[in-house]
């Protein structure tokens, strides 16, 4: 091989792997899997390390440290490592490490223990920020971009909008989807898409990628185009004493005064039940259920994400016991994690579906994923079940 094609080749090389291990040049699939051998800009080590045989090495550099650990969460989950922290070895050079797995290519949330203090990794430039203290993001890529990976292939936007809310008398967000191709001149169904506990709007960007999903999922044919609003339903603090009997008449009035008002008079859009859903993970998911349920005269789709009520019987009784509840929804979708349904939260979303059965109430319910009450969870029930059957023949 002449010099000439050996510079070109090793150029080609040079572009294909030059990105990688958090350089957050593109959004990349495999951000963690070390290809250059830099540490991410400003960090100590580099944490994660995410391998191709899908192990992963955590580092941090700790020499004053008595004992740094993995506590349970999304990882432990994955693993079936139960709730007991996983231990790091320290070495003499002060630093720590751990290497687990492998693990399914996903996104896993996590925090460190360091002498007993959680904390995000401060190596790891993929953090996230909620209602809660921030967290670290794992990716462990496969052998090419995930369905919540940016892909290429036509994208739709994201808007922030700043409104004033009379309701909690002070300025709040809700962030907007447009499928590619928005059009004024066009009207489209709305989806209103809730967080749980502790989660802002902006987590079902970065955390749920629930733009990238509905992008891909365009391009593949498979959903039909729609708005996805994404507000914010923390409307009082959540450990209020009261939270759970005030939040519901509160987010209720937020959506019914500000929320769909703003999203109809700047957007293009459907104005009735059918043209109308509501959805949400956990807390989110109660609120679309207890609030969306009453609101048939906004709603008439739903998507109640690992979430539900043990008492469904009694407190969804109205609607349980509407003779024309069938003719007024047109689809009610219940998932939750093939995990998450070994556990204890399996109660909720069981006595939900029980109570629809028995009061012979048409749904689709769904256990699918690999993942217990998280992320991977809530990007499964997305792409694989509830936006693909989501307006699917258009309804009503």
């Amino acid at each position: 091989m002449n010099k000439h094609w050996t510079y070109i080749l090793g150029l080609l090389l040079f572009t294909h792997s030059v990105y990688a291990q958090q350089a957050n040049v593109n959004l990349e699939y495999n951000p963690q899997e070390n290809t250059e051998g830099y540490t991410p800009f400003s960090a100590q080590v580099n944490s994660p390390e995410v391998h191709n045989d899908e192990t992963v090495t955590f580092r941090i550099k700790a020499p004053n440290a008595e004992k740094v650990e993995l506590p349970a969460g999304a990882i432990h989950t994955a693993l079936d490592k139960g709730r007991e922290p996983i231990p790091f070895t320290k070495g003499e050079d002060g630093i720590w490490t751990l290497t687990i797995g492998p693990l399914k290519p996903d996104m896993y949330a996590y925090h460190l223990l360091v002498d007993g203090v959680q904390i995000a990794d401060p190596n790891n430039t993929y953090a996230a920020f909620t209602a809660m203290p921030p967290y670290s993001q794992l990716i462990v890529h496969g052998d090419s971009p995930a369905y919540y990976d940016a892909q290429n292939v036509p994208h739709g936007n994201v808007t922030r909008h700043i409104y004033h809310s009379d309701v909690t008398d002070g300025e709040r967000e809700i962030y907007v989807y447009t499928p590619p191709g928005y059009t004024s001149e066009k009207k489209y169904p709305v989806l209103y898409l809730l967080g749980g506990s502790g989660e802002l709007p902006s987590n079902w960007v970065y955390d749920g990628r629930v733009n990238f999903i509905m992008d891909n999922l365009l391009a593949e044919g498979k959903a039909r185009p729609m708005l996805i609003a994404i507000p914010n339903n923390q409307i009082i603090h959540r450990n209020h004493p009261k939270h759970a009997d005030l939040t519901f008449d509160i987010f209720e009035e937020e959506l019914r005064n500000h929320i769909i008002p703003l999203v109809d008079e700047n957007y293009s859009t459907v104005q009735t039940p059918s043209g109308r859903a509501i959805s949400g993970l956990s807390m989110g998911g109660r609120h679309s259920m207890f609030i969306g349920f009453r609101s048939l005269d906004k709603f008439a789709n739903f998507g109640i994400l690992s979430a539900g009520d043990v008492d469904a019987e009694t407190s969804l009784k109205e609607f349980l016991n509407d003779p024309e509840v069938n003719g007024k929804v047109d689809y009610l979708f219940v998932g939750q994690g093939t995990k998450e349904a070994e556990s204890f939260f399996n109660h909720r979303c069981q006595a939900l579906h029980d109570a629809l059965t028995n009061h012979d109430i048409e749904h689709d319910y769904y256990i699918g994923g690999n993942g217990g009450h998280d992320w991977s969870t809530w990007r499964h029930l997305l792409y694989y079940r509830f936006l693909p059957n989501l307006w699917k023949d258009n309804n009503k």
